[in-house]
């Protein structure tokens, strides 16, 4: 891989994402093979946002390869307040060999990637997750055995999840509908970078404000919460724009008979979907949830080796 930082999928080329997806597969067909990839290396976990998934998988993923991992919470580090990017940077790369970041202004993760001179791994920032849409990508292709053709409909807030899944569906050739309302759909010149680069691989992008339209016949219906970590003074204006976007069996019901239902996780059940689409037979959100471990420790094992 040409990029030493994993801090959006836009940073990689289709094969170096299928790169990641093959390697994440073998690993998790044959993980002792990989059991002393990284041994006796250390990953630093910067937590200024809570996580249930991003710390489970990095911190397990880490061991399962041989290493170890430190977490940093935000009371023992106050980034940028308490101490610099720069310091932090600087004082972390003599110390450990890799950086999982989890914070809100993805300007963070890129100073930090600019400033340390170890691999740093963008955990989420308010404007991406590529980990977790790795994850989902892997998760379509065990479930439908290709990702090129297929239509992935995105259902709710435009946020960091749907933009990163909008990168990879480019990347990948799958087509993405977004179904926002007006005012919280994608910002116009990721649009245009995801169209730009889709147009190579025969990736389609259309946004949309109408949630039927953009399900019609999708082999995939992918939602997250209505209001994303930082914005829970926004949470009961969003419920009243974002209710019409609720996956429900009626609306589930206009994909394939065979879609899937895919969420990132934590859901707010009754909320941007109801209980029986997640619990429903199409449901593999668990499936996503466990590959953020495979393909955490492929990125891992990429850059750390």
């Amino acid at each position: 891989m040409r990029v030493p930082d994993f801090l959006t999928i836009r940073d990689f080329t289709t094969a170096e994402l299928q790169h990641l997806l093959d390697l994440a597969r073998d690993i998790k067909a044959h993980p002792s093979d990989f059991g002393d990839s990284l041994k006796g290396k250390a990953l630093a976990l910067i937590f200024e946002k809570p996580s249930l998934r991003t710390r489970v998988s990095f911190d397990a993923g880490i061991h399962q390869l041989g290493g170890f991992s430190i977490y940093l919470s935000p009371a023992e580090i106050n980034l940028g307040k308490r101490e610099s990017v720069y310091d932090v940077a600087k004082n972390l790369e003599r110390m450990v060999q890799g950086i999982m970041i989890r914070t809100f202004a993805h300007e963070i993760v890129e100073k930090m990637a600019e400033w340390a001179s170890i691999p740093v791994i963008n955990g989420l920032t308010d404007s991406s997750h590529p980990c977790q849409a790795m994850a989902d990508f892997l998760t379509i292709l065990e479930h439908k055995g290709r990702l090129a053709g297929l239509k992935l409909a995105y259902v709710g807030d435009s946020n960091n999840v749907s933009n990163s899944l909008m990168f990879a569906a480019a990347r990948f050739g799958t087509h993405i509908a977004i179904a926002s309302p007006e005012g919280y759909q994608p910002a116009p010149a990721l649009l245009e970078w995801t169209r730009a680069e889709g147009a190579k691989t025969g990736s389609v992008c259309t946004v949309t404000a109408d949630p039927a339209e953009a399900v019609d016949g999708a082999d995939v219906v992918y939602t997250d919460t209505w209001a994303s970590m930082g914005q829970e003074a926004e949470a009961d204006a969003r419920k009243a724009v974002f209710r019409p976007y609720q996956v429900n069996a009626r609306l589930f019901a206009r994909a394939r008979p065979d879609a899937l239902f895919m969420h990132c996780l934590p859901a707010h059940r009754g909320d941007e979907v109801t209980d029986e689409v997640i619990d429903s037979p199409n449901s593999v959100v668990f499936d996503e949830a466990e590959n953020r471990l495979h393909v955490q420790k492929a990125i891992l094992l990429e850059l750390m080796k």
